[in-house]
């Protein structure tokens, strides 16, 4: 079985190789998506063998090879879908895979570590001890155990979670570990239980074990949980928001309660950095026009105006009250005029000033080479506020490019899927934009709906499975290493009956 199923993935990487070639469209966008090299010219049968590999988990051909010979390709594919499920919080999926093949995962030390496995690793440590500081691919056990999501799925276990924590730890792990990224920027335990995990109880296990708060990381990704027990957590423990970006974060979400604390704590308003978090850098912009931006009310602006913030203060050319008007924020705008703030309009702000306030311009177009930056991406900005669908149909109408990509490479189109928006979506898909694109993190349209089915943090609320169903009606392609990789167990199923009714869609 393994050595035929090897031969019909070779057998895959020709007809891609072909497919590559003849610039078949499907073809290219696989390509794009798993780059084998920089320079995409001249591509060998090899670099066909390296992407079927990495669209099955593999970092390589012979990875894939090494472990289909030593397992099985079924098993081995199984077990390597099980490593990403549980790294990337996919929890639905690991379970399902476990489901299947109980012991898919015995005898792997990181493995038993995320998922919690007290007398298996209690075990290993007395034959090895040194297993509590080895690096087990890219993470060493103690990574496994912080960035595990498997807390959520067995609640149960969370005496025998802190057990393993207590095991690692007196074995000599580090619980300021961390996990480095290819830019050699560094991930910690601690960002790793509370910013991904949202694992409160092992977060406040390594914090009273000595991990710094301050690790650049946490406290930024603690305003994205929905909840304040990571702020509380980590600001009891010392954490400082200068620099962090937490404050603009927060605003993001115009949580309040967040913002108070974090300027309970001394954060400045007028304090942004353009500095990696998360490794992304996050947008640099001053808290007035970020409260304008995101949408928050006027009480939040009020907060920021009373902790310091310049009602002043320009970005990029642009006013903070003029700012305000262009992005439809009414109640911000009061508030700084309130407070006394005065601007003159540019021509390009009031024609923006006027859509936003509902009113047309037949016949009149923005020049967009006289339009100040921060106003070239407005509609990725607002497709995401509730309400804004005539706002962005009078943009565009004015002449506002609606399939340009933003600095991270994303288009509009997939930034409503990703916030999980069909009706945005599907009036984006209307307008024809290139549904071949991939952005800056290597995904597709499809790819990035299912990263936000499980990633946006108002996943909950938003409706990602009528996003893919416009995306595949619109004609993108359905591979099918993507169905089994899919995280929720709704969505895979859907991919699933979709790739039945529709094989001719599946790649």
């Amino acid at each position: 079985m393994s050595e035929t199923s090897l031969e019909k993935l070779r057998i895959d990487a020709k007809l891609l190789h072909r497919a590559w070639i003849a610039r078949e469209p499907w073809a290219v966008e696989r390509v794009r998506q798993h780059p084998p090299r920089k320079d995409l010219t001249n591509l060998v049968r090899a670099d066909f063998l390296h992407i079927i590999a990495q669209e099955n988990g593999f970092a390589s051909w012979p990875r894939l090879k090494a472990e289909a010979e030593r397992t099985g390709l079924d098993r081995a594919a199984r077990l390597q879908r099980l490593k990403v499920a549980l790294a990337h919080g996919q929890v639905d999926l690991a379970e399902t895979l476990l489901e299947e093949t109980p012991d898919l995962a015995d005898g792997l030390f990181g493995l038993e570590c995320a998922l919690y496995r007290r007398a298996a690793v209690e075990k290993a440590l007395a034959a090895k001890p040194e297993l509590a500081v080895q690096r087990l691919g890219p993470r060493t056990p103690i990574l496994h155990l912080a960035y595990s999501r498997w807390i959520h799925k067995r609640p149960e276990l969370e005496g025998d979670m802190l057990a393993i924590a207590d095991l690692l730890m007196s074995h000599g792990a580090d619980v300021n570990d961390g996990l480095h990224g290819p830019d050699g920027h560094k991930l910690s335990a601690l960002y790793g239980a509370i910013g991904h995990a949202d694992n409160m109880v092992l977060g406040a296990w390594l914090l009273d074990h000595g991990a710094d708060p301050n690790d650049n990381e946490s406290l930024y990704h603690a305003t994205e949980l929905g909840h304040h027990e990571g702020l509380r957590l980590l600001l009891s423990a010392g954490a400082r928001p200068e620099g962090t970006n937490a404050l603009f974060r927060a605003m993001d979400f115009n949580d309040h309660v967040a913002v108070d604390m974090l300027l309970a704590a001394h954060a400045d308003p007028d304090d942004f950095k353009g500095r990696v978090v998360g490794a992304e850098a996050p947008t640099v912009i001053p808290a007035l026009h970020q409260a304008a931006r995101r949408g928050c009310d006027g009480r939040m602006a009020e907060m920021l105006l009373d902790a310091g913030a310049n009602a002043e203060r320009r970005w990029q050319g642009t006013h903070p009250l003029a700012f305000a008007k262009v992005y439809g924020n009414a109640e911000v705008a009061a508030v700084l005029e309130t407070r006394g703030a005065t601007c003159a309009l540019t021509e390009e702000e009031v024609l923006l000033v006027r859509a936003a306030e509902g009113e047309d311009s037949p016949g009149v177009y923005v020049d967009p080479n006289r339009l100040a930056d921060p106003y070239r991406n407005i509609i990725h900005d607002i497709l995401r506020l509730p309400g804004r669908m005539d706002h962005l149909k009078r943009l565009v109408a004015i002449g506002l490019p609606f399939d340009t990509a933003d600095a991270q490479g994303i288009t509009p189109v997939q930034i409503a899927g990703w916030e999980g928006l069909p009706e945005i979506m599907g009036w984006l898909l209307s307008l024809r934009p290139d549904l071949s694109h991939i952005n800056g993190y290597g995904g597709t349209l499809l790819s990035t709906i299912l990263h936000g089915s499980e990633n946006n943090p108002a996943r909950a609320d938003r409706d990602h499975e009528t996003c893919l169903r416009l995306a595949l009606e619109a004609g993108v392609a359905l591979p099918r290493h993507v169905i089994s990789a899919t995280g929720r167990s709704d969505l895979r199923g859907f991919l699933s009956d979709w790739a039945e009714a529709w094989p001719g869609q599946v790649v």
